[in-house]
C-alpha cells in the first residue's frame, strides 16, 4: 500500500460488473489513467477481480473492482463468475458496465436488478459509445473509456453517489474537539514491531482530525498519566486484551470503552453483537463455535482467535465446547451448523462485508459477536464499555 493511500478497509468499494469484453477493464485504466488492468479482445482476459485505490471527492477514497465477465463459460469460467459474484459483499457501488453495440440482455437486465434489490446505488455505463451503437436507456451514462467521452460525468456521479453501508466515523458522538482522550496501547508479544495495529492508527488519526488531544500510554502507565492531567480525560479507549488491567486501574466513573467496540460499531452492528455476547451465557455441551478471521496472519503461540478466545470460553461456560476456525475472505456457508460465531474485529474489511456477515450469521439464526465484545463480556464489563455509546444503550433500553 502506498505511505499517504487510505486502508482498503474504510474505502468506499466500486465494484465494475459486466459481460466479457465489455470494456471494464479498459474502464478502470480510463478512470486511474493508469495501465493497471489487462486489456485484450480475447474473451475471459480478466480472471480474479482486480482492486485499485483510488480518490473521489467528495465521495473521498475509493477501491475500484475489476471482476471476469458474467457470461464467462466451461468450468474456469464458472468459477470466474463465482468469484466476481462474491466480491457482491464488499461493494459500496456497482458500476454495470454495458456495451453500447450489443446492448443489455434478459439476463444482464435481471442482474442489475438484482442489484438493486440489495439497495446498492447502481450506475450503468453505456461503454463503447463512440462506436456505431444502440441509444442509451434512460439514466444510462454514454462513455468511452477509449476516447475519454462520458469519463468526467461519470467521475462526477460516481463521486456524489452514497453507499448505502456508509460506515459512522469511530468517534461520531463520543469525542467533541479539545477533549483529552487516553488510548491505552499494550506492547507484548502480540503486539507489531515498530507500529501500531491499523484500529489503533484509525483511532489516532481520527482524534487528530477533530483536534482532540492524545495521550497514549500503556497499562501501567495509567495512574501517571492520570496524575499528569489537570481533568479527568473525557474516555479511555484501550486494547479489548487489556480490559481487565485497565478497568481496575480506571475510577468505575470514567469512561471507557475499546478500540475494538468502536470499530464493532463503526464496522457492522454493535447491538447484534452485543447480543451475541450475551447468548454466550446459554451455551451448551457438545456446541460448535466458529472463530472467523477476515485477514490471514501468522499465528503465534498465545494467539488470540485460535488460543485465547477458546480458552476463555472454555472457562466462562464450563462447557464442552467444540471450535472451527476460518479466515481470509471466505466465510462459511454452513453457519447453522453452529451455536455462535466469533469475529475478528473486521479491521482488514469494509463496512458492507462486516454486516453481509452479521446478516448470513441473522438469516441462519446463530448470534454472531466479535472479539472485543467477547473479551468485554468475559471479563465482567460488557455494560461498562458500551455504555459511552449512545445508540447502544438507547437500543438495549428499547429491548429492555
Amino acid at each position: 500500500m502506498e505511505q499517504n493511500q487510505a486502508p482498503r478497509s474504510v474505502s468506499s468499494h466500486i465494484a465494475l460488473f459486466g459481460r466479457r469484453n465489455a470494456g471494464k477493464s479498459s474502464l478502470i485504466n480510463a478512470l486511474t489513467g493508469q495501465n493497471l488492468a489487462i486489456v485484450s479482445d480475447q474473451l475471459g482476459t480478466t480472471t480474479d477481480p482486480v482492486y485499485k485505490s483510488i480518490e473521489l471527492f467528495p465521495l473521498g477514497p475509493c477501491v475500484l473492482i475489476d471482476t471476469a465477465g458474467l457470461d464467462d463459460t466451461g468450468t474456469l469460467g464458472e468459477l470466474r463468475r463465482e468469484k466476481s459474484l462474491e466480491v457482491l459483499s464488499r461493494t459500496d457501488i456497482a458500476v454495470y458496465v454495458a456495451d453500447a453495440q450489443t446492448g443489455l440482455d434478459q439476463n444482464e437486465e435481471e442482474f442489475i436488478q438484482h442489484l438493486r434489490q440489495r439497495e446498492l446505488p447502481v450506475v450503468l455505463v453505456w461503454n463503447k459509445s463512440d462506436l456505431a451503437c444502440l441509444p442509451a436507456p434512460k439514466g444510462a451514462i454514454a462513455v468511452s473509456a477509449q476516447t475519454g467521452q462520458g469519463l468526467e460525468q461519470l467521475v462526477s456521479v460516481l463521486s456524489n453517489a452514497k453507499p448505502q453501508q456508509k460506515a459512522p466515523g469511530l468517534l461520531d458522538g463520543l469525542v467533541s474537539p479539545g477533549d483529552i482522550v487516553l488510548l491505552v496501547t499494550p506492547i507484548d508479544s502480540s503486539a507489531p514491531k515498530g507500529r501500531l495495529i491499523l484500529p489503533q492508527q484509525q483511532v489516532l488519526r481520527a482524534l487528530l482530525e477533530l483536534g482532540a488531544p492524545a495521550l497514549v500510554v500503556q497499562p501501567e502507565e495509567i495512574p501517571a498519566a492520570l496524575a499528569a492531567l489537570a481533568a479527568p480525560p473525557a474516555l479511555v479507549i484501550t486494547d479489548s486484551q487489556a480490559f481487565a488491567r485497565v478497568a481496575e486501574l480506571l475510577p468505575s466513573s470514567m469512561p471507557l470503552t475499546s478500540f475494538s467496540i468502536l470499530f464493532a460499531r463503526a464496522k457492522g452492528d454493535l447491538s447484534e453483537l452485543a447480543a451475541g455476547a450475551r447468548a454466550i451465557a446459554s451455551l451448551k455441551d457438545g456446541d460448535r463455535i466458529l472463530i472467523a478471521e477476515a485477514c490471514t496472519h501468522h499465528r503465534q503461540e498465545d494467539d488470540i482467535g485460535k488460543v485465547k478466545i477458546p480458552r476463555w470460553l472454555l472457562q466462562k461456560t464450563g462447557k464442552e465446547l467444540h471450535f472451527d476456525f476460518t479466515s481470509g475472505l471466505g466465510y462459511t456457508k454452513q453457519l447453522s451448523d453452529y451455536a455462535l460465531v466469533v469475529h475478528c474485529g473486521a479491521c482488514m474489511i469494509n463496512r458492507a462485508e462486516m454486516l453481509n456477515r452479521i446478516e448470513q450469521a441473522r438469516v441462519a439464526n446463530v448470534p454472531i459477536v466479535n472479539y472485543g465484545v467477547l473479551i468485554a463480556y468475559v471479563t465482567g464489563i460488557l455494560d461498562r464499555v458500551l455504555e459511552p455509546i449512545p445508540e447502544t444503550q438507547q437500543k438495549e433500553a428499547i429491548h429492555a
